[in-house]
């Protein structure tokens, strides 16, 4: 049935692996005892573990870190043909059903597992009755439609987690006992719409996922949970910043688990072949899986060793993957225009004089493609999505007049072309007020948020220089502690482009909760579409 499920994603996939510039760029050149890698970013919590087995093999890795989807796009448009020698994602579901990615995966092994599961504050675990008894998808689903928990999930045209949990709710509530199809997703849209009505904080990553999880927890409008792998749900609790430790709901009725395949590449030479084998086998020992285990809270594959005692769900049913291309389409189409909170993001675009020429037509085309002209993949899935507010707020001396667009249910056509017309009419004249633009930003949120509270609401700001007019970055931190609370919680996603300021932008996002993209040796429009996966 996975099989079936990876031909699908696969034709789906061929559709849009038209851009080598989307995948990750390595330069090394082949090492021998080097292993280059193109992973997943939650396995950066591995390094201590490899830095061992370097020691004990001779095997060093060398990570490059890439979404699930990019690294299969790269993988089927031979874009990463010689740069690597292994992939290592959380699962091999999306390259394999690709024809052309799937012919470049050599030997896999799996090295470790970690189920998507639901984590929930200990208290909130306890009003709901759920402690130590079996809850189901279709229970947890009915608290979320009453609002009784608030979550945060991962984006699931970004992250494996994000879309693991959707295939698994899905999956679970149509309650066929097979692969979930088109029709039954439309059956159990009222269940789904319930469920995810009180997904709070969305993520591109499970990492800053976990990360904004910690500082929501201690704030004035705490989130109850997380859905997201077993390993950073046991990680945060094991962290101590939490102010209640997480209580893991295991659905009763299954649940989707990564296997992590170390997975070599067919035209890897012998050197990388050798090394994939000793690395391979170092890891599978059961001392190694053990570390593996304390050290990243995953499970180990090998029979024979035991879980800890923080594993309280020792067995789980393991829910069927979509088979069609349909289905996988649908679920992904009913997630992001009809299913998940809508969105409202305001971009503050910098059209100052320095972005003349190249620059400005960087941004025009980065806007151009989210209205639906990027029919990639990862275009398709992070364009600009129904029932969405836009606003666009361009700067340059000063803040320019703000526009905001609605992207209807139906019929976007003549909206999305109405943002493509403004993207394309962008010119670049004056001098950069960053920081009065972007303090023009919230007083525009303000109005609409307390008009329409519902709504997953960030800031995105791209600039190419220093802040040059008007108010500092002190004066802009200021004036952020006196907004109401609805708005002073909106993050600010910070864009690094020219000659940005590195630190500054940094100080930006890392104070509103947001998080900062680095444009400048990346196509911009890349990094908005990865942007899209935290709104």
């Amino acid at each position: 049935m996975r099989k079936l499920w990876g031909l699908a994603l696969g034709a789906l996939l061929l559709a849009g692996c038209s851009d080598p510039a989307a995948a990750p760029q390595s330069e090394s050149a082949p090492e021998p005892g080097t292993l280059r890698i193109l992973a997943g970013s939650e396995l950066a919590d591995m390094q201590p573990v490899l830095d061992e087995a370097a020691q004990a093999t001779g095997v060093k890795v060398k990570f490059t870190f890439t979404g699930t989807l990019e690294g299969a796009e790269a993988l089927a448009n031979g874009s990463a043909d010689g740069k690597y020698d292994a992939v290592w994602f959380s699962s091999n579901r999306y390259p394999a059903g690709l024809p052309e990615a799937a012919k470049r995966l050599g030997n896999q092994v799996k090295i470790m597992s970690s189920p998507v599961v639901l984590g929930l504050a200990t208290p909130v675990v306890q009003r709901l009755g759920w402690a130590g008894k079996p809850v189901s998808w279709g229970e947890i689903a009915a608290q979320a439609g009453k609002k009784a928990f608030s979550y945060g999930m991962t984006d699931p045209s970004a992250s494996n987690s994000g879309f693991s949990a959707l295939v698994g709710v899905a999956s679970a509530l149509a309650g066929a006992g097979n692969a979930i199809d088109a029709q039954q997703i439309a059956s159990v849209t009222p269940q789904l719409t319930q469920f995810f009505s009180a997904q709070t904080l969305s993520a591109g990553s499970s990492g800053w996922l976990s990360d904004a999880y910690v500082r929501r927890a201690t704030g004035p409008d705490p989130v109850d949970g997380l859905i997201n792998y077993e390993s950073v749900l046991l990680s945060a609790n094991a962290s101590g910043k939490l102010p209640q430790p997480l209580t893991l709901v295991y659905p009763s009725d299954g649940v989707v688990t990564a296997d992590y395949p170390l997975t070599l590449l067919a035209d890897a030479g012998s050197d990388a072949r050798s090394a994939h084998q000793r690395l391979a086998d170092h890891l599978r020992t059961p001392a190694v899986q053990k570390r593996i285990m304390e050290t990243t809270q995953r499970r180990p594959v090998v029979p024979g060793v035991a879980l800890g005692p923080q594993f309280a769900q020792r067995d789980l049913v393991e829910l069927p993957f979509p088979a069609t291309q349909q289905a996988v389409d649908a679920l992904l189409s009913a997630y992001f225009d009809k299913l998940r909170r809508p969105s409202r993001t305001l971009y503050v675009l910098d059209t100052s004089g320095s972005m003349a020429g190249a620059r400005i037509d960087s941004l025009r085309s980065a806007l151009v493609g989210l209205t639906g002209a990027d029919t990639s993949l990862t275009g398709r899935f992070r364009r600009f999505r129904s029932r969405e507010e836009v606003t666009m707020l361009p700067f340059n001396t000063g803040p320019g007049a703000p526009r905001t667009f609605t992207v209807p249910d139906e019929n976007s056509a003549a909206e999305l072309a109405q943002i493509k017309t403004f993207a394309e009419g962008l010119a670049a004249r004056g001098g950069t007020a960053i920081y009065d633009s972007l303090s023009r930003a919230y007083q525009v949120l303000e109005p609409l948020t307390a008009a329409d509270p519902d709504r997953f609401t960030s800031i995105v700001l791209m600039t190419d220089g220093e802040n040059a007019n008007g108010s500092s970055l002190p004066d802009f931190l200021t004036s952020l502690a006196s907004l109401p609370p609805g708005v002073k919680q909106v993050p600010v996603f910070t864009v690094l482009f020219g000659e940005g300021s590195s630190d500054e932008l940094t100080q930006v996002a890392t104070r509103t909760g947001g998080k900062v993209f680095d444009a400048r040796n990346v196509q911009l429009s890349r990094v908005f579409q990865e942007i899209r996966g935290y709104q």
